[in-house]
């Protein structure tokens, strides 16, 4: 496969959370690629608006049932290149996806919805529980897939989730800019790599551009990578104002995680990934923006990042 190049893309769960950035950012990078989008029946009636949209950039739909092994042999004919965007409750979905790409006659290329944490990071990766939907992935693709190449597409948290302090899991980390108030874990000095959510798009189109480069591997891309002291500082500059900063022994954090599961908790997951961020589960000696030939002037700024999320965040982006 040295000389292939995609030419036709189908893309799953591309209305979600991060599928709305990977699909308009696609869309809008110039790939001469056709592309279509799979979808429910109950989205495509809930968000016609943006699949109009969509439509008129050139997007094909094709509405199933992700479910259904016909609906999808269906789809994946003529497709060379499938990129899934499920969200974490779908994840398991994947084994199935793949297993019919592998069976397919056109497709040859399978990125699954890796965007976040990197769950092969350390020895400790394989033990934390919201990576063994995605570590199972990886294990069917080791060892069941042959034909089809597979990339993953690592981005690390989304900044623009990160940076709200969400109601429960405030002291793992997050801004409260309405109430001037910050937390911080430790001393707030531990690095950690981000990518903004427009620029997870950018990635995955990007990466579309360099298959050769790309086939076979886990992709770490990041937008930039500071510590929660700077990102507070950026805050105090644009907003003119003094945080309060409440800070957490990274200790506490680990307590209050172990209780969450305990106790069966949704915030469960946000204290397991905000602890793995803050022991620097997204620092690497170098990230492979290169690879994918993304430069810095292409992506978003520490100071773009928080101006976004004072404008209102990513619940306020339009496709």
């Amino acid at each position: 496969m040295t000389s292939f190049k995609p030419s036709n893309v189908l893309i799953l769960g591309g209305t979600g959370t991060i599928g709305k950035y990977i699909t308009a950012s696609i869309l809008r990078a110039n790939l001469s690629l056709n592309v279509t989008l799979f979808t429910s029946p109950n989205t495509a009636a809930a968000k016609t608006d943006l699949l109009n949209n969509w439509k008129s950039q050139g997007l094909s739909i094709i509405i199933g049932d992700i479910t259904s092994d016909a609906d999808i042999t269906a789809a994946y004919r003529g497709i060379d290149t499938v990129i899934s965007a499920v969200g974490r409750g779908a994840l398991q979905v994947q084994i199935n996806l793949l297993r019919l790409a592998e069976a397919s006659d056109s497709v040859q290329w399978f990125l699954p919805s890796e965007y976040g944490t990197d769950i092969e990071h350390n020895e400790k990766s394989p033990n934390e529980k919201p990576h063994q939907l995605k570590l199972k992935v990886r294990k069917f693709v080791r060892e069941e897939i042959k034909r089809v190449k597979v990339t993953y597409v690592v981005t690390g948290p989304y900044f623009d989730m990160w940076v709200n302090a969400h109601p429960g899991v405030e002291r793992a980390g997050g801004f409260i800019p309405e109430k001037k108030e910050a937390y911080v874990i430790e001393d707030g000095e531990g690095k950690i790599g981000f990518c903004t959510m427009w620029d997870v798009g950018k990635f995955v189109a990007a990466t579309l551009r360099h298959p050769q480069e790309s086939f076979g591997k886990a992709l770490k891309v990041q937008s930039f990578v500071v510590t929660p002291n700077k990102v507070l500082a950026e805050y105090e500059k644009q907003t003119g104002s003094q945080f309060k900063v409440t800070k957490t022994p990274l200790d506490e954090i680990r307590r209050l995680e172990a209780k969450a599961w305990e106790d069966g908790v949704p915030t469960a997951t946000a204290f397991t990934l905000r602890r793995i961020w803050a022991e620097g589960g997204t620092l690497y000696d170098k990230n492979d923006n290169d690879v994918v030939g993304v430069k810095p002037k292409e992506l978003d700024t520490l100071a773009d990042g928080v101006r976004k999320a004072l404008a209102g965040g990513y619940k306020s982006d339009t496709f």
